[in-house]
């Protein structure tokens, strides 16, 4: 999609200089030169840049980073196209990208994928280390996803925050008015609230956030995991995966709103905010729906934290990166691009209309104003110090890539919720893993 609209307010000249003012001289490449020799961006007559990205669950922020981009491209003389699409056709169009070497010149992209695409991505470290150093550091989510082989072959643009959201008059009435602090007591409290029609509701189709943020997260909560440390020793067909699955076949029946093996991101909220289910695993997108459209269910929802396992409490969080590509005919403009809306007074615009819902991947943002705006979303704030990434306790890797978007965990649990016995579907993941792991 193209964005042509607003004038200009402000020189070329003035622009520059507070972009470079506030940006950093790094992050914007070669503007701080052009600025003293005293000469605009030399970029030709007709310069585009194509930058692909998902369509977020909170429109408000699409439409600030695309007048931003539009603002980028009328004071340097050219055009950003943004293209949205739904999130889980970006990776496919990104993969297509570096194999026809063709495509956006820009793919902002979520989780660990940059490690399948390193290979058509081009080194970003020029952008994403002053954006870092500025910005109090980036936090080891974040640079796991996005930091491949050495170099960083996408620059963090944030991570989504993930809790449980839940009916607070509902668990009242099952005998809990406060969250349940682990999983046996979740299991409980889903019993009893489903006996009363108002299910718990956990996706399991293949979609790329929620099913791999419950699945891979209550893996870890109870020690599972897929390799060791040196990232090469498939470990998952533990006792501590086992008592997982066994926890969560148990909890289908028992707790869980049986659709879930064919919902997708916005499944459980739209089973949420209509009252079919009680409590769903979920970034804060539910909240600001219902505060705008459904107000009984605005005035009784809350957040939590997830459950302790024996093993600890353990998030995986969706991160989105964005990587330049090695097609990319103007290189230098893209990176120039990214530095300009990733200063800290662009992002924070961005960040503080996407409330909650997104946390930057660096930690100067930690005590920012949004988080305590509504005390029910505090919690969102604190996930990223307990979260890990795709292949812990091994390195952010390909491999670990490959593992995910082949949805190996979530088939894992679907299988053994369908009928497998838990002690197959986890030997059938296992020897899945070994098959990427070789």
């Amino acid at each position: 999609m193209s964005q042509r609209h607003g004038r200009v307010t402000v020189s070329r000249r003035t622009f520059l200089k507070a972009a470079a003012a506030t940006g950093g001289a790094a992050a914007l490449g070669g503007i701080p030169g052009i600025l003293r020799a005293g000469q605009a961006p030399a970029y030709a007559k007709g310069t585009k840049l194509h930058y692909l990205m998902q369509l977020h669950f909170i429109p408000a922020t699409d439409k600030v980073f695309m007048d931003q981009a539009a603002e980028f491209g009328k004071q340097m003389g050219v055009e950003v196209q943004v293209e949205r699409i739904g999130q889980n056709d970006v990776p496919t169009r990104a993969a297509a990208a570096v194999e026809m070497k063709s495509g956006p010149d820009i793919i902002q992209i979520q989780n660990n994928f940059p490690h399948l695409l390193a290979d058509g991505a081009v080194d970003v470290g020029d952008v994403a280390e002053p954006i870092g150093k500025a910005q109090g550091g980036y936090y080891d989510l974040s640079k796991a996803n996005a930091f491949s082989g050495g170099r960083w072959v996408a620059v963090p643009h944030d991570v989504l925050a993930w809790a449980w959201n839940y009916r607070e008059s509902w668990l009242a009435e099952v005998g809990y008015n406060k969250f349940p602090e682990t999983w046996e007591q979740f299991r409980d409290m889903g019993k009893k609230l489903k006996a009363k029609g108002h299910p718990v509701g956990c996706a399991f189709g293949h979609s790329t956030n929620d099913p791999n943020n419950y699945c891979y997260a209550l893996t870890w909560c109870f020690g599972g995991m897929e390799v060791e440390k040196d990232g090469k020793t498939v470990i998952l067909d533990k006792k501590g995966t086992l008592e997982a699955l066994k926890l969560n076949t148990a909890m289908w029946k028992e707790a869980m709103d049986e659709g879930g093996l064919s919902w997708d991101d916005a499944s459980n909220n739209r089973a949420f905010l209509a009252g079919s289910i009680s409590v769903t695993g979920n970034s804060p997108s539910i909240y600001p729906v219902a505060r705008d459209k459904f107000p009984d269910v605005y005035k009784d929802m809350n957040h939590a934290p997830t459950p302790k396992g024996p093993a600890g409490r353990f998030y995986q969080l969706p991160t989105y990166s964005i990587m330049v590509m090695k097609h990319c005919k103007e290189q230098k403009l893209a990176k120039e691009f990214i530095g300009w809306f990733m200063a800290k007074e662009r992002y924070e615009k961005w960040f503080d209309t996407a409330d909650t819902f997104a946390i930057p991947p660096t930690k100067m943002w930690y005590d920012h104003p949004v988080w305590v705006r509504d005390r029910k979303n505090i919690v969102f704030r604190d996930v990223i110090k307990e979260a890990r990434w795709p292949g812990f306790a091994g390195p952010a890797s390909r491999n670990s890539s490959e593992a995910m978007a082949k949805y190996i965990l979530v088939d894992m649990y679907a299988k053994a919720i369908q009928g497998t016995p838990p002690e197959e579907a986890l030997k059938w993941a296992t020897a899945e893993l070994k098959k990427i792991y070789a």
